[in-house]
């Protein structure tokens, strides 16, 4: 059975950091470009970050370049968004999936950045 299971989330300071993670099941994980996108309130779902299945390249959204460190660990199943430097902007609930072939998401993490 394949499935995301995203976890993490919570709420932050602006300009603090936040780990996400993301647990995969029932596909050949590291075969597989992986992303994590957020969907803020009253917003359509965008991509944030992505990785490809060995993990040597990476790409960001502009809105968190140099803040924003993707990851993976194959042998785990898992990938990671290493968020720093939070705004409140980055307030959204966060999904990660295939970044080219979906599958079912998953329930997503909520990361509130607030003071």
């Amino acid at each position: 059975q394949v499935q995301l299971v995203e976890s993490g989330g919570g709420l932050v300071q602006p300009g603090g950091s936040l780990t996400v993670s993301c647990t995969a099941s029932g596909f050949s994980f590291s075969g597989y470009v992986m992303a994590w996108y957020r969907q803020a309130p009253g917003k359509e779902r965008e991509l944030v970050a992505s990785i490809t299945g060995t993990g040597g390249a990476t790409t960001y959204a502009d809105s968190v370049k140099g803040r924003f460190t993707v990851s993976r660990d194959n042998a785990k199943k898992t990938v990671s968004l290493q968020m720093n430097s939070l705004k409140p902007e980055d307030t959204a609930v966060y999904y990660c999936n295939r970044r080219y072939v979906k599958v079912t998401w998953g329930q997503g993490t909520q990361v509130t950045v607030s003071s």
